[in-house]
């Protein structure tokens, strides 16, 4: 654990957040350091533990100290990985659909995590914690798609910020049930925890327990009234977000039964996946301070799917 650190909480402020303030106030540390520290009770305010949302006013002293970083845990294990670009600072992966981003709760030997120490042989930033050494986004289970890992912590930070500052182009297709009446368009709908179904989010109400989340999107392709093909560029990063924006339009995913998709006849091929793929991630480079702009191809499964719906 590091040395016991204090901030006064500058005069003029009315109320905001402990995470945030501790954030602005010590730009060097990682919002996920700090969100580990609140999850271990090492942020105090008058002697007592705070959660990460306390308001704190101008004039109050917040107590804090950070967990070590400990050394993962888990076993290297080699796996098959499509490697789109690696230096000495960072990694880019395209990941294949089916293969979980790092363990959890049922999970077994097989994520990208257990592939990436094998792969990088313990040259992995140590900011994620044991269980997510490097990991500096995610994609879900069965998206597949460019997803990108920082070897250093230094790196590690440099990515955050920029995710956090909504300055990474972030584009994915995505096949879609139906065809929406215009060809492009904008989502601006806050996304939250589904209250009655915890593994599900939901389009809430930003004033309550929603976030912001912004989505535009364009028809690529059409596929007669059964579907189409369509480009997502995400301005922030909520989970399931593409899956759930585009299912308020009343679009669900091809495959994706959990946000209303339901098998439609008239389908030569049916999905075996919700049908969604990161094409392409655009950042500054820590290291080099240049645009690394990464494309990740279509898989076989969703060129396949497109060539059945084409004949459909």
């Amino acid at each position: 654990m590091s040395t016991l650190q204090r901030i006064e909480i500058a005069g003029g402020v009315r109320h905001t957040r402990a995470d945030k303030a501790l954030a602005s106030a010590f730009p060097g540390h990682s919002r996920v350091a700090f969100q580990r520290a609140f999850d271990a009770g090492l942020v105090a305010l008058r002697g007592r533990p705070i959660k990460r949302s306390a308001t704190v006013r101008a004039g109050d002293v917040l107590e804090f100290s950070l967990p070590e970083v400990v050394p993962a845990q888990l076993r290297a294990v080699d796996l098959p990985l499509d490697v789109l670009h690696e230096d000495k600072w960072l990694l880019a992966i395209d990941k294949p659909a089916g293969m979980v981003v790092h363990p959890g709760a049922g999970t077994r030997e097989d994520t990208l995590v257990h592939a990436l120490l094998a792969h990088c042989a313990g040259s992995l930033s140590g900011v994620g914690g044991v269980a997510r050494p490097g990991i500096v986004h995610r994609l879900d289970r069965e998206t597949s798609g460019a997803i990108i890992v920082a070897k250093t912590d230094e790196v590690h930070r440099g990515l955050a910020r920029q995710f956090a500052a909504r300055t990474v182009v972030k584009e994915y297709l995505a096949l879609v049930a139906g065809v929406p009446r215009l060809m492009s368009g904008s989502v601006r709908k806050a996304i939250g925890r589904n209250l009655r179904q915890r593994h599900k989010m939901a389009v809430v109400d930003e004033a309550g327990a929603g976030r912001a989340a912004w989505t535009d999107w364009a028809v690529v392709e059409r596929f007669g009234d059964l579907a189409a093909l369509v480009a997502c560029t995400l301005h922030t990063g909520r989970t399931h977000q593409v899956r759930v924006h585009l299912a308020s339009m009343g679009h669900p995913l091809l495959g994706d039964a959990a946000y209303g998709w339901k098998a439609n006849a008239r389908m030569k091929r049916q999905p075996g996946r919700v049908m969604l793929h990161a094409g392409r991630l655009s950042l500054v480079h820590p290291g080099t301070g240049k645009t690394l702009d990464l494309r990740a191809p279509l898989p076989a499964d969703f060129r396949a799917q497109i060539k059945a719906l084409r004949e459909s």
